[in-house]
């Protein structure tokens, strides 16, 4: 096991690995290993945060980061939601599109002298399965060689069948072929347009299988997660029964979503469940990202991240995801039940719709904002 079987687990190396190593999954569950742990976190990263690396990465050995893939993978199984898988896959696929970033930009003496961490594209590409569908551009002339560590091209060809595969689920016009640059059946995509289609193709493996079948959730390694899946269930299950909610009256938040903006606003960066939180509940109140941004400008949320995490928590029908209860907000330290709250509601979204109930004369930030 290698620390680059650490980082990218859905290559066949990693597979590979794992089976000569002759772990026994099962045995390492009923003996609560570390990589149990840190299976766990990799769900629940995936679902609150839109990615699976540790925030504690110096806490796990290599072999656990491994291992804790495939634990991973039941886990997710056992929740029975598509929209889980769906969310983990893309969790693992943004990851390890920013670790290839990562290593591409790092590339020369420090992976030379560890040369088992990091992956070049060349051999990501292969691995998908799409070597021949992609090919670098290099300045004043297209080859099918590769540009040299710290030379990374800024264009590239991706065959047109590979292309509309891999691009059919993105957003935005720019993406239609009839916009596109083509030529001998390939389309000409830029650096970061790539990785976007990458990243697709690795969502897509990650998701191969998914969910396994045969799982009998009272039996085997199913019951030795049982403490696991009931921590991811309730993340998954605390849903409201409050009405569609169109209307953005800060005076009227909850308090701990008020505390979480105060903290953004003072400079201080939100931990991933706080940012979850926060966003959660703002898209719950009917707001876009783009009003999102506009609400958060003068905050540490980044632009970026306020669009990635929007674009992840909603779905057709509305918010995939509500904000945690108040309760599960408690136990990760955020809501401290200021203004004994709880017996107004005791979750933010029942919190807020029963404050705009009772509210009179209250102007929706939009309009405010419109106006200056």
């Amino acid at each position: 096991m290698t620390p680059r079987d650490a980082r990218y687990p859905f290559l066949a190396a990693a597979r590979a690995a794992v089976t000569e190593a002759g772990v026994d999954l099962a045995e390492l569950v009923a003996t609560d290993e570390p990589a149990v742990d840190r299976g766990r976190e990799r769900v629940e990263r995936a679902l609150l945060a839109g990615r699976v690396d540790s925030e504690t990465p110096d806490q796990w050995r290599v072999e656990d980061e491994l291992l804790s893939y495939p634990i991973a993978r039941i886990l997710v199984s056992l929740l029975d939601s598509p929209a889980a898988v769906e969310k983990y896959a893309a969790a693992e696929a943004k990851t390890a599109i920013e670790r290839l970033q990562d290593d591409l930009e790092n590339a020369g003496d420090e992976l030379r002298s560890t040369p088992s961490a990091g992956i070049d594209r060349e051999t990501l590409i292969t691995e998908l399965g799409l070597e021949g569908s992609i090919r670098p551009e290099r300045e004043g002339a297209t080859t099918t060689g590769d540009a040299t560590a710290g030379d990374e091209p800024a264009w590239f060809h991706v065959g047109v069948g590979t292309y509309l595969e891999l691009a059919s689920g993105a957003r935005g016009d720019g993406w239609r072929l009839v916009n596109r640059e083509l030529s001998d059946g390939a389309v000409r995509v830029e650096r970061e347009e790539l990785f976007r289609l990458l990243r697709t193709a690795i969502r897509r493996r990650v998701a191969e299988g998914l969910p396994f079948d045969g799982l009998n959730e009272d039996e085997g390694i199913a019951a030795e997660l049982e403490a696991e899946l009931t921590d991811l269930r309730r993340l998954l299950s605390e849903r409201t029964r409050v009405g569609e909610i169109d209307f953005v009256a800060r005076e009227l938040f909850p308090p701990c979503i008020e505390n979480l903006l105060q903290k953004a606003e003072d400079g201080i960066e939100l931990e991933g469940f706080e940012q979850f939180t926060l966003m959660a509940f703002l898209t719950g109140i009917g707001m876009d990202a783009d009003e999102i941004v506009a609400f958060c400008a003068a905050s540490s949320l980044e632009p970026e991240g306020i669009r990635y995490q929007t674009e992840y928590l909603k779905a057709d029908r509305g918010t995939q995801y509500p904000p945690p209860s108040c309760e599960t907000l408690s136990a990760y330290g955020i809501c401290h039940n200021e203004d004994d709250h709880w017996k107004v509601a005791g979750h933010p979204l029942e919190y807020y719709q029963q404050q705009l109930e009772t509210a009179d004369d209250v102007v929706d930030w939009r309009e405010q904002a419109a106006d200056d």
